[in-house]
């Protein structure tokens, strides 16, 4: 089995649990239900935005522990007013030391700007659970989706009102996936099957294949402010990064310190 198959049969599991714990209808009454979205495509195209896509990441498969000292109230708010253009909070726990409740933490933080509810989805009831929470952006992610479920979950989506991210890695995956309910596309330059890669060349080698009047983002393996200038001139408009802020002792003070740096 790779990594991606055993996150994905446990969370089958964990998904089964959770309806059982929790059912649709609680899911509907929560007070985060009804929020007006906060749209990451909006964001991502106002000429001013930093187009970061900052993420609070606790631990990875691959790395380990990445950070244990600092809290998602603290992160999330110092990336805010550093200048991120959208916030990625992970609700995964096994495999990536994250939680709900972190989300629900980030959200009540940082009321006004976009979040993606960051982990594996597979079901329609984590979409509505999302909704509940206040996400804005729901992840699908090919690799582990038929077209036909990143159909569905993306119709759900759009009609509780949030945007779809499709996460791609292929060519093969970007044919067989889009289709009118997805937003934003992003290229995870991760191989999410082995989590082996480590550079950008997944973004560089789609940029040209991904249709024109999509919104595309780069996601991980960025590090240096030259390759979000080199990624920009292909025309990317978001770059999610976690790994090169959560591993500093501050991570909001590293994205202040990346802007700046892109800018100049």
């Amino acid at each position: 089995m790779t990594i991606l198959d055993k996150i994905i049969a446990h969370k089958a599991q964990e998904v089964a649990q959770r309806k059982e714990q929790v059912s649709v209808q609680k899911l509907e009454k929560s007070g985060f239900f009804a929020k007006t979205n906060n749209s990451l495509k909006t964001s991502l195209l106002n000429p001013a935005s930093s187009g970061i896509i900052s993420e609070f990441k606790r631990k990875s498969p691959s790395k380990g522990i990445i950070n244990g000292n600092v809290t998602v109230e603290e992160v999330t708010a110092g990336y805010v007013k550093a200048g991120a253009a959208c916030l990625s909070v992970l609700t995964d726990f096994e495999f990536f030391g994250g939680s709900s409740e972190d989300f629900l933490k980030a959200r009540r933080t940082n009321p006004t700007i976009p979040m993606i509810r960051k982990d594996f989805m597979i079901d329609e009831y984590q979409i509505i659970e999302a909704k509940s929470l206040g996400a804005d952006v729901i992840l699908l992610i090919a690799a582990n989706l038929t077209p036909q479920r990143i159909k569905d979950l993306g119709k759900l989506t759009k009609e509780l009102g949030m945007e779809t991210l499709l996460e791609i890695h292929d060519e093969e995956e970007l044919n067989r996936s889009l289709n009118q309910y997805i937003d934003v596309v992003g290229v995870n330059n991760r191989n999410l099957k082995n989590f082996a890669e480590q550079n950008v060349n997944a973004s560089l080698e789609l940029a040209e294949k991904i249709p024109a009047e999509c919104i595309k983002i780069s996601e991980s393996c960025i590090s240096e402010a030259a390759t979000i200038k080199l990624l920009k001139s292909v025309g990317y408009k978001g770059f999610l990064i976690g790994e090169t802020f959560m591993k500093t002792e501050n991570p909001a003070e590293a994205l202040k310190n990346f802007i700046d740096e892109v800018r100049k």
